[in-house]
């Protein structure tokens, strides 16, 4: 008898180590399928104001929605570096108003790159040194992008 309870005992501890093994595979399953969706919102016109221009001129943003939030505002179209990765351009919103004043004003700028990849559905700044959002322009060519930079001293490009 007493070998037949230790074969129960095994048994039951087998059962029990197949389950939490399915347990653990099943939660990682889970985890690995969650898609996300990266999609652009419709163009919005609005107000630009550049450092070499004095007066406004009429440009369009669109919110980057990623699950159907708004993560970022973008200005042109995104350039595809990988199947999984695309790097588009930044445009923000900022209120240029004094402290003591009550009434904010809201004015729309370039920024740097955006980095964003469509599977994990995350947003990073691309990393462009020397890279000046009102006088650099970006070539894309797959992952390399060429540009001209300012100079420490702001006066070469």
């Amino acid at each position: 008898m007493p070998r037949l309870s230790s074969m129960r005992q095994n048994a039951k501890l087998s059962a029990i180590g197949v389950l939490a093994a399915l347990l653990v595979l099943s939660s990682l399953v889970v985890a690995a399928t969650k898609v996300h969706s990266v999609v652009f919102g419709r163009w919005i016109p609005v107000q630009w104001w550049s450092a070499s221009a004095s007066p406004p001129s009429t440009s369009r943003v669109r919110p980057l929605l990623v699950d159907g939030r708004v993560k970022e505002y973008v200005v042109g179209s995104p350039h595809e570096i990988t199947d999984r990765l695309f790097v588009v351009r930044r445009a923000f919103r900022m209120n240029d108003a004094l402290p003591e004043e009550s009434v904010p004003r809201w004015q729309w700028q370039r920024g740097g790159w955006l980095l964003v990849d469509r599977v994990t559905g995350r947003v990073s700044p691309a990393s462009l040194p020397s890279f000046d959002p009102d006088f650099s322009a970006a070539s894309w060519y797959r992952d390399y992008a060429a540009y001209c930079g300012l100079g420490d001293d702001g006066k070469k490009t």
